[in-house]
């Protein structure tokens, strides 16, 4: 994180509308009149995309940042919770452990369009309880299936013998 200092802006005594006169009502330090004290450092921060902006203050405690991503296969749904700044690679890592798929055998679906591991999460627009579609790799099913109908067909014992005469 990046802190750089903000100018100091203060604004001199104006005279509001009532003639110029405080009226001994309100103190000019009350409405920030004249008053340069309270003058805070403005904390900013580099997005993944490389841009640059101001750190937005908000209440959050431990946390923050994470959102609950509803992830659905075919046959089932799993809500994974994960950071916002987060890939789509990492959220496959993170569904290796639940679904026991590799992270290579998966394609992930968000809006209709497959999301490559290296797109930010928050970048192409997923929220909290946004759901995405899990797909496993057709060619990848394939090749799987492909290796264990060759790897049975060697290991069949047979009864039958050739003879020959």
């Amino acid at each position: 994180m990046m802190k750089l200092k903000s100018k100091k802006f203060c604004r001199g005594s104006f005279k509001f509308g009532n003639g110029g006169g405080n009226n001994g009502n309100v103190k000019s330090s009350e409405k920030g009149v004249g008053n340069c004290n309270n003058i805070s450092e403005i904390k900013w921060e580099l997005r993944p995309g490389g841009m640059l902006v101001q750190k937005r203050e908000t209440g959050s405690s431990v946390g923050e940042g994470m959102i609950i991503v509803r992830v659905s296969t075919v046959s089932q749904c799993h809500d994974i919770s994960i950071g916002a700044t987060s890939t789509f690679g990492e959220l496959k890592m993170i569904l290796s452990l639940v679904t026991s798929l590799e992270p290579k055998e998966q394609r992930l679906l968000f809006k209709g369009k497959e999301r490559e591991d290296d797109e930010y999460l928050h970048m192409v627009g997923v929220k909290d309880k946004d759901k995405v579609l899990l797909l496993q790799d057709p060619a990848i099913k394939e090749m799987k299936k492909l290796h264990r109908l060759a790897s049975t067909t060697q290991h069949i014992p047979t009864t039958y013998h050739t003879i020959s005469v």
